[in-house]
Order: C-alpha cells, then sequence, then structure tokens
C-alpha cells in the first residue's frame, strides 16, 4: 500500500476510534465525542477546512460549503457521524479499536460506523481534500450536510434543511447512503449491481395497547389483556400487507433484465404479463425480496405486567412498519386495525413519515453518478434504481431537491450486509479506498 492510501486509512482508523453514539434519549448521549471528532475532522483536513465554510447546525450537525463558479444547483454529499450502540461482548474484535485485520486485499478494519456511516463521512472528505491540494474549483456548489442523529430523530438533518431552505437553496442532485454495490441482490442476475436508492420507504410505529383492571395472577379472567394482544400480533403476522411491483423496483428489473440469464430475462423483460406472479414469489426468496414487494410490519417491543405473579393493566406491542412506495401512514393504520379487528385493542401511531418521492432514473443527475460508478468501480458494474428499504436522512432533502438519491459506493458482501447494525461491522480496506475515487470522480463532474 503507497504511503498516501495507508495515511487515509489511518486517518480513517482514528475517526472510527471516536464513539459518537446516539441514543434514542438524548440524555443518554455522551456529547464529548462528537466534540472531538469535530475536532479531529478540523485538524486532519486542513485543506478542506481552509477552502470550504462549515457551520454548526442543531448543536452538533456539520454543513460546509465549498463555494464553485455557480451558485445554481449545487451537489449536496451526505453522511452522518453518529453510529448506534453496541455490545462489545458480541464482538470478535472491539468495536471502537478500528483493528485491521489481515493483509493485502484481505486486509478489513473492524468497527463500529466502518461502513454505516463513517465510511462514506470520510471517504468524501477524503475525496474534497484531494481535490482541493490539486487546486480544483468546482463548476457549481458543493455542501457537505453531515448529520448528527440520523440513527434516532434526524433533527440534524431537518435543522440542514430549514437553513438551506431559508437561503433559498435547491440542489441538483443530493447523495446519501443507500444502496451498495451488490452481487446476487436479483435473483438470476450474476453481474455486480449498484443498487442506488431513488425513493425510500416509509417508516411509522403503530402502538397496540389493551387495558383490563388488573389483579392476582392466581385468578386470571378468560380472556386477559396479554392474550387479546397476543391475539392481536398474531392476526398481523398472519395478514400480511399484499404484495405488488411498485414503479422503482419495475425499473430495477427492467434495468438488470438483460444482464440475467434465464429464464430471469424473460420474467424480468416482460412485467406487464409476469409482473403479478413475480410478486407473489418473491416474498419467498428472502426478507429483501418481500420488502421490495410489500409494506412490512413488525413487533419489535412488548410491555406486561411488572412482575411474574401480577396481571397486567395495559399489555402494550410497538409495531415498526415499513410503508411501500404507494402506501401511506393513515392507510397502513387503517389496515391494522381492519386486520385486529378488535375495538378492545387500541391502536395508536406513535410517529410516522410517508414514503419519500420518487427521484427520476434518467436524465443528467443520474447520469452523474451512474458515470462515478463505472469510471471509479468498474465498467462491468450496471447500475439500477430501487427503492431503499431503510430510512435515511435523505428523506428531509426531497423538500428542496426533485434528484434526491441513496447510495454508498462500496462492493459489499451479503455477510458485511448483514453486520450492519449488529455485530463485527467492517470494510474491506480496498474496497473503502474504490469509495474515494466514486467521490472524487462525482466531484469532478460537478
Amino acid at each position: 500500500m503507497s504511503e498516501e492510501r495507508a495515511a487515509a486509512v489511518a486517518r480513517f482508523q482514528e475517526l472510527l476510534r471516536i464513539p459518537t453514539v446516539s441514543h434514542t434519549d438524548e440524555d443518554l448521549i455522551d456529547w464529548a465525542p462528537f466534540g472531538a471528532f469535530r475536532d479531529a475532522l478540523t485538524r486532519l483536513y486542513p485543506r478542506t477546512h481552509a477552502a470550504l465554510t462549515r457551520e454548526v447546525v442543531d448543536g452538533h450537525s456539520l454543513l460546509y460549503r465549498w463555494a464553485g463558479k455557480s451558485a445554481s444547483a449545487p451537489l449536496v454529499l451526505m453522511a452522518h457521524l453518529d453510529v448506534v450502540p453496541v455490545k462489545e461482548e458480541e464482538w470478535e474484535h472491539p468495536p471502537f479499536a478500528a483493528e485491521l485485520v489481515g493483509e493485502g486485499a484481505d486486509a478489513t478494519i473492524h468497527a463500529r460506523g466502518a461502513i454505516d456511516d463513517k465510511g462514506a463521512l470520510v471517504a468524501i472528505l477524503e475525496a474534497v481534500e484531494q481535490l482541493v491540494a490539486a487546486g480544483w474549483t468546482p463548476a457549481r456548489d458543493v455542501y457537505l450536510s453531515f448529520g448528527h442523529n440520523e440513527e434516532t430523530a434526524g433533527g440534524g438533518a431537518r435543522a440542514i434543511v430549514a437553513l438551506l431552505t431559508e437561503r433559498g437553496i435547491r440542489p441538483g442532485l443530493v447523495l446519501d447512503e443507500g444502496g451498495a454495490v451488490v452481487e446476487g441482490a436479483v435473483p438470476g442476475v450474476p453481474v455486480p449491481t449498484a443498487m442506488v436508492g431513488v425513493a425510500e420507504r416509509g417508516v411509522m410505529t403503530a402502538l397496540l395497547t389493551v387495558r383490563e383492571a388488573g389483579g392476582h395472577a392466581s385468578t386470571p379472567p378468560a380472556f386477559p389483556a396479554t392474550a387479546r394482544l397476543a391475539r392481536a400480533i398474531s392476526r398481523i403476522h398472519r395478514h400480511p400487507f399484499p404484495v405488488r411491483i411498485a414503479a422503482p423496483v419495475r425499473a430495477l428489473f427492467a434495468t438488470v433484465a438483460p444482464h440475467a440469464a434465464e429464464p430471469y430475462r424473460s420474467v424480468f423483460g416482460n412485467l406487464a404479463l409476469t409482473g403479478p406472479l413475480l410478486a407473489r414469489v418473491f416474498p419467498h426468496l428472502g426478507a429483501e425480496m418481500n420488502a421490495l414487494v410489500r409494506t412490512t410490519a413488525v413487533v419489535t417491543e412488548l410491555a406486561g405486567a411488572p412482575g411474574e405473579n401480577v396481571l397486567a393493566t395495559t399489555a402494550k406491542a410497538s409495531v415498526n412498519i415499513r410503508l411501500l412506495t404507494g402506501d401511506t401512514v393513515e392507510s397502513a393504520t387503517a389496515r391494522i386495525r381492519r386486520v385486529v379487528a378488535d375495538p378492545a385493542v387500541e391502536v395508536e401511531v406513535r410517529h410516522g413519515s410517508d414514503p419519500s418521492p420518487v427521484s427520476p432514473w434518467r436524465g443528467e443527475p443520474w447520469r452523474r453518478i451512474a458515470a462515478a460508478v463505472t469510471t471509479a468501480l468498474g465498467d462491468e458494474i450496471v447500475t439500477a434504481p430501487y427503492i431503499q428499504l431503510g430510512a435515511s436522512d435523505s428523506r428531509w432533502f426531497t423538500a428542496i431537491s426533485d434528484h434526491v438519491y441513496r447510495f454508498t459506493p462500496f462492493h459489499l458482501t451479503r455477510a458485511e450486509r448483514d453486520a450492519l447494525h449488529s455485530h463485527n461491522e467492517r470494510i474491506r480496506v480496498d474496497v473503502w479506498l474504490r469509495g474515494i475515487g466514486f467521490y472524487r470522480d462525482l466531484l469532478s463532474a460537478s
């Protein structure tokens, strides 16, 4: 590895070692690491901080502006500072040690945030630092938007959008974390695919509550609150949302069809005929395929009595619902109530946001992303639109831009993707270094 690349990896490791962990309850957050991270960025990327202006927004989020030759239709590159909590005992390597394991093509950095999302954040800064050092000036303004609480409330990104709105700034292209370069994600497609999110599912939490008088567990009623709640949960599980192929998913299949083996090529290329059958088959091909063709609902939290010999006066369940394009918080809530079919089970929306608008998968902004994929990551890679399965800070930017995309420029295996928000998160060094090239090429075309 060259000295330049080794230095970039060392900077990445240093930033991964700063535990910028966010919590839903912000009273639990240690804010000192966020300040340390901000200070480290200033020290590690001196040219960037000399050439760009930086504002601290909403207490901890960062907004950089790189003045270009024109202020119109700027490029916004997004990432987030925060990472999810860890259970250290589950990790093979300490989650905030950023240990480099292996050599050559197998060299891998193990750390929380290696992919989600400091991998992208640091790669962006490396690309900017290189271009500033080369004396390059962007044709259009460039903004770097780094939220501090993407994993929880997303308030930092919302505050940045409010600030840009106040200043009359309407980005021509916004790129946040999202899909990656993957293989085998679409059945029958042997070529690697750059999955670029043109929309993301909405997210909501519905709270199911059953109330009763309570009492001693030695004399339970015929149908206690916990049993009624369990029946409601079972009904939701046994009656999933209907399947359908939304427009971005149709575009995904149409894009990969020429690269698919038969019979997939014919199936993907004739969705007008095969679409209904395909939608019914995909849920059986894995969790990701299921999430592409339906709104999903799963119970994530349960609460009942305070003791093992006490009847619950209230039994509660949280249902996490991810809304497919075309569904809404209102329509999903109505369906949950119909499926539960029990007036004694209260259904309350704790919070929710509808699916994002769909950005076009044609036109100049899309071509810029696809060109950077080809030049930096490989000309054998097919760039394809899809629906982002998780929520990101980019959803707030749809209020000020019609071209909001979600793509992380790393070639990830199934096991690496599975480690996100889990133990043993990691990224191969070569993969991360190529990601820097993607951002450099995208910036150069802006």
